[in-house]
């Protein structure tokens, strides 16, 4: 009896312990492995037992639950080990990839199998109780079934829990980061023993954790067969929206063969939150995240960067190795294909993996998971993989001389350039841009600009490229309400306004190699274009405000000396300069107003905020820093412009057309409506340039610190109190009409 009690212990039935879900059998089998685990207790006494005391009953159904727990426990850490599932090595990766989408059923896990592993020491531990008793009993000349009770009392609490736990398991199909907030929640309990063995099958389910880890963070490599890590591939985020079997083993099979690296870096990871344990901050998680695509980024250069940097360290004299290192060094006697190979080696010198390796062993050796200790240790490998990737960006990439060719050409710091440039097509820009062409004529005096103005030690014009976008696409800037000044301009100023607009959309691109691509963004360009646009228009109008009066002085310096002998028509000309002086007066307010912006936004703003840029380049060796600090200074450039307000861009922009339709109108003196138009132009222009005056001195915008050099402005602007005086009759007076301008 005792023996058969052992047994159903070990999980074996028999006559007098049967399980009820084998009645039917007249011997115990085990049950197929792929059986769910019970959801009820079915280890009973058989009925017909008419010798037993029911006293006795009792005490033996309550034992012989121990046997139907372990019986469990040992199925499932049996079915979660299987490892029949794996693949032969024959099998192609895209094969297992499409094979996987078609649908079939992938219910492996590998924290899954941890976690049995765990349970089965515990069973083991178990299985040695009961091996016990039995000597026990063998020895003792009077056995009793108090023995085994005494024995088995501690798993009375372990083993039901335990019980629950895989039931819960295996029912909701838990897995990954979610076994691992399970169990973590459950080591918070109040009996030591219990708390001890969940916390072992924690520890278990932490091997993975820290395995996958080590993959990411020292070799870049995302070892995620079953989708249980918190760091997921963007193709598996498509698979999630039910995109097509089809078309994602074409992408996979298409991106094998492209540079994916860049892809990777921006679109390629993702943090998948329903991975990730309750007790890894969001912010840990993005730092594991970019320490491991960083770590990709570093171990696999792109081809065109090795050839380049291969190529470099040939042309480097041989005295000048001896500071490289003892792979520098040497490098002069290897083959070109050999230095290729260590490029990676240098970008991630193996000593620095190690370390990262050696703080993740020292992880996974501790028995007990310190949050602190592991947000240290990530802190600490981030800011390995954010040195390096600087030392990739800034020093080998020539990050600074990047950033300096972007202020030269997008920021206008090389205004002989663009004043040339500007003079070159004055002619080709009064008249509207042809569709078919626009681009291709504007090269012309592009090219001869750079020819006068660039030299051949300017190794970054050669990136620099002039775009014309197609017409009907608004360009990204402060112009997105242009459809309503479109409709105002049609009905007052006629078809020149819109041939005017037409060459607002000039645009520079801007070609960046691995691995600046990481840095400049398709984002970051844009906001470049945006300025560079608004930049360009506003150099523009000055320029035209300037070559309108040199035109016009000169005419009237030619008149002067034609008619100075001639009493009648030199009476006339010195009537018509007299007549003309309130058209120059408002010239001048126009160019004062442009001359007072182009300065406040190159020397103020612009230069200003260069300097802060570059003193964070010098003292910071953080990728991650750097990018932040290269944002904060784009953003300044555009909220110091103005230009992410839409009431002061769209006066600005008015402004400048006004300007410009002035400088077309004065040069065509001889129509009959230009009298009207001039008017009209003078009117409108006061009127803006005050409600500018009158926006930007408010307190909202001089007394806040998004534009620290505004007040300098105004003060430049309002030097002798015109513009406060003037400003006094926007709001709410009807300031008069200036006296006509005479024909």
């Amino acid at each position: 009896m005792l023996h058969e009690l052992l047994l159903a212990l070990l999980g074996y039935t028999g006559d007098l312990i049967i399980d009820e879900r084998e009645q039917h059998k007249s011997l115990g089998i085990n049950l197929s492995p792929d059986a769910p685990v019970s959801e009820e207790r079915t280890f009973k006494l058989a009925p017909d037992l008419s010798f037993i005391h029911p006293s006795e009953r009792d005490i033996i159904e309550k034992v012989i639950t121990l046997g139907f727990y372990y019986r469990e426990l040992d199925r499932f850490a049996t079915k979660s080990r299987d490892l029949s599932w794996i693949r032969s090595t024959n099998v192609s990766p895209l094969s297992r990839t499409s094979e996987l989408l078609k649908g079939k059923p992938q219910k492996s896990s590998a924290y899954g199998r941890a976690i049995a592993n765990g349970i089965v020491e515990i069973l083991s531990v178990y299985r040695s109780a009961v091996l016990h008793i039995e000597q026990i009993l063998l020895s003792d000349p009077t056995p009793i079934l108090a023995t085994v009770i005494q024995g088995l009392n501690k798993f009375f609490v372990l083993l039901p829990p335990l019980y629950e736990l895989i039931l819960e398991i295996e029912r909701d199909d838990i897995r990954g980061g979610q076994l691992l907030n399970l169990l973590h929640k459950r080591c918070h309990c109040g009996v030591p023993e219990l708390q001890a063995c969940i916390q072992r099958l924690l520890w278990h389910g932490h091997q993975v954790m820290y395995n996958q880890l080590a993959s990411w963070m020292v070799y870049g490599i995302l070892q995620d067969q079953h989708g249980e890590f918190f760091i997921r591939r963007q193709e598996d985020r498509d698979v999630e929206h039910e995109a097509s079997p089809s078309d994602m083993v074409e992408k996979l099979a298409r991106m094998s063969t492209d540079d994916a690296s860049l892809t990777d870096w921006h679109l390629g990871f993702h943090i998948f939150l329903d991975m990730l344990p309750d007790y890894i901050h969001m912010r840990v998680a993005e730092s594991i995240l970019f320490a491991g695509k960083a770590i990709r980024v570093l171990r696999n250069p792109s081809s065109a960067f090795r050839s380049q940097d291969t190529l470099n360290h040939q042309q480097i004299p041989k005295g000048s190795h001896r500071v490289q290192g003892l792979t520098g060094r040497f490098s002069f006697q290897k083959e070109p294909f050999m230095d290729m190979q260590l490029i990676g080696e240098e970008l991630l010198p193996q000593s620095e993996a190690d370390k990262i390796e050696a703080m993740l062993q020292e992880l996974k050796e501790s028995s007990e998971f310190h949050k602190r200790s592991f947000e240290c240790a990530v802190d600490s490998i981030r800011a390995i993989a954010a040195s390096h990737l600087w030392q990739l960006v800034v020093v080998r990439a020539d990050l600074n001389g990047h950033l300096k060719a972007l202020k030269n050409y997008f920021l206008l710091a090389k205004g002989d350039f663009f004043q040339c440039f500007l003079e070159e097509s004055r002619q080709l820009m009064r008249l509207p841009p042809r569709q078919s062409t626009a681009e291709a004529d504007l090269m012309v005096p592009f090219q001869l600009a750079a020819i006068k103005t660039i030299g051949d030690e300017d190794k970054y014009f050669s990136r620099v490229s002039l775009r014309m976008p197609s017409f009907g696409i608004t360009v990204k800037s402060s112009q997105a309400d242009l459809p309503k000044e479109k409709t105002y301009a049609d009905g007052i100023l006629g078809s020149s306004e819109m041939s005017l607009e037409g060459w607002d959309g000039i645009a520079l691109e801007y070609s960046v190699d691995w691995p600046l691509q990481l840095f400049f963004t398709q984002e970051v360009l844009s906001k470049y274009r945006r300025v560079f646009q608004y930049l360009l228009r506003l150099k523009r109008t000055q320029m035209e405000l300037e070559k309108s009066w040199a035109s016009v002085m000169h005419q009237d310096h030619t008149d002067f000396a034609q008619h100075r002998n001639d009493h009648i028509n030199f009476t006339i000309s010195q009537q018509r300069r007299q007549r003309s002086r309130p058209m120059w007066r408002i010239r001048e307010h126009m160019a004062f107003l442009i001359r007072n912006l182009q300065f406040y936004i190159q020397v103020d703003v612009i230069e200003s905020q260069w300097n802060v840029l570059q003193a964070h380049i010098q003292e910071s060796h953080d990728f991650t820093e750097l990018v932040g600090f290269h944002q904060e200074y784009l953003s300044a450039l555009i909220s110091q412009s103005f230009l992410d307000i839409g009431s002061v861009s769209r006066i600005l922009d008015s402004i400048m057309k006004l300007c410009l339709q002035f400088c077309w109108n004065i040069e065509n003196q001889e129509s009959s409506s230009n009298t009207s138009e001039l008017e009209r132009i003078t009117e409108e222009f006061n009127k803006k340039s005050n409600s500018l005056y009158t926006i930007l001195r408010s307190s909202r915008l001089a007394g806040s610190q998004r534009a620290p050099f505004l007040r300098r402005f105004l003060l430049r602007l309002n030097f002798n109190s015109y513009f406060e005086a003037t400003a006094r009759g926007v709001l709410n007076v009807v300031r008069s009409r200036p006296s006509s301008l005479p024909v």
